[in-house]
């Protein structure tokens, strides 16, 4: 054996039957130090990080986008949380280019994502509370009302509001829902159906010629509730036109001052609000209401579009009272989801 690692050895370290072959390196990989021209995994990638640099300043900033040309900034903040998918793009980029420049600038997205929505992906209820309401649109053009009703009867909800309601369906709603929800307030194209008396009700003047908005008082057990149901006028995305949103935020801005000369202290916003929680345009509702998703939703709760929710437009709001749960309903024959919340009165 000693004689074998001396002879080893004068051969200057080689094996007996030849130099010992380099583990081969699978092809198209390189290493994370210098590439063929010599640059270290800090000096490439700068696309990607700064890439990276500009989707982290769009989150921070989205409220500096401004809304004069085409509504651009209320685009951004409907859809705010989707601008988090360039993270794993630039992710896979980073990786390619073996760049730790760009890996180090994905932090950046990557920590304001979280600070903003990653809050929202946890269970935020707290149990208990005193009345269960829910609200939904229907959709015009559902072709299964009795259906969506019965899905609505079984969410077991104590208050439940409709929008996008048509002369035809009403009917069909009216009498699917008596046998659960005894009393109605009906205004338009908007309703609400209650297991408590309803007393108070009117149209509320939202500034689009027809009535698509109501204000009623809900007798519940713990006291009276007033209770706004609402479908904000509807948005359109046009290459020509770009964020088409001028009539919704009229609306808006009505609907705010509506609720802010309510007498009452509790107050709940039911209805679909064609806008999500972060667009500015929705300010006069949202500064004196909070979100029953935000407060005690479990995850993100997208409500539309039914088949790939998107968006978070359909909105359970309150005031004077506190939100213990909210959560989304499966899907019924209408192109939104219901949305449903437990509040403590």
């Amino acid at each position: 054996m000693a004689q074998a690692a001396r002879a080893w050895a004068r051969s200057g370290g080689e094996r007996p039957d030849g130099p010992r072959p380099r583990p081969r390196r699978l092809p198209g990989l390189r290493r994370w130090g210098r590439d063929d021209r010599g640059r270290s995994s800090w000096r490439r990638g700068w696309v990607p990080a700064v890439l990276a640099l500009l989707v982290a300043l769009l989150m921070a900033l989205h409220a500096d986008v401004p809304n004069r040309i085409g509504n651009l900034g209320s685009l951004l903040e409907t859809f705010l949380p989707w601008v988090g998918l360039a993270v794993p793009v630039l992710l896979v980029w980073a990786l390619l280019r073996r760049s730790a420049t760009a890996l180090a600038a994905l932090l950046l997205p990557v920590l304001l994502w979280g600070h903003l929505f990653g809050g929202l992906l946890l269970d935020r209820s707290t149990g208990g509370g005193d009345l269960t309401v829910l609200s939904h649109n229907v959709n015009a053009e559902n072709t299964d009302p009795v259906g969506t009703a019965r899905a609505l009867i079984a969410s077991g909800a104590d208050v439940v509001a409709l929008e996008e309601l048509t002369s035809s369906a009403l009917p069909v709603y009216e009498k699917a829902l008596a046998g659960t929800y005894p009393y109605r307030a009906v205004k338009g194209t908007v309703a609400l159906w209650s297991r408590y008396p309803v007393k108070g009700t009117r149209a509320v003047d939202i500034k689009i010629g027809w009535t698509r908005a109501l204000r009623t008082e809900v007798d519940t057990p713990h006291g009276e509730l007033a209770v706004y149901v609402a479908h904000l006028p509807s948005v359109r995305v046009k290459f020509d036109a770009g964020f088409t949103a001028d009539q919704r935020d009229k609306s808006a801005q009505a609907l705010g001052d509506a609720i802010a000369a309510e007498p009452l202290r509790r107050v709940v916003l039911l209805g679909d609000l064609n806008g999500t929680m972060n667009d500015r345009s929705l300010a006069d509702i949202t500064s004196q209401l909070r979100s029953a998703q935000g407060a005690a939703g479990d995850g993100i709760g997208f409500s539309w579009p039914a088949s790939f929710p998107m968006a978070r437009i359909d909105q359970i709001m309150t005031k004077g009272v506190t939100p213990t749960r909210s959560w989304v309903l499966p899907a019924t024959a209408s192109d939104h989801l219901p949305v449903a919340a437990r509040i403590r009165l």
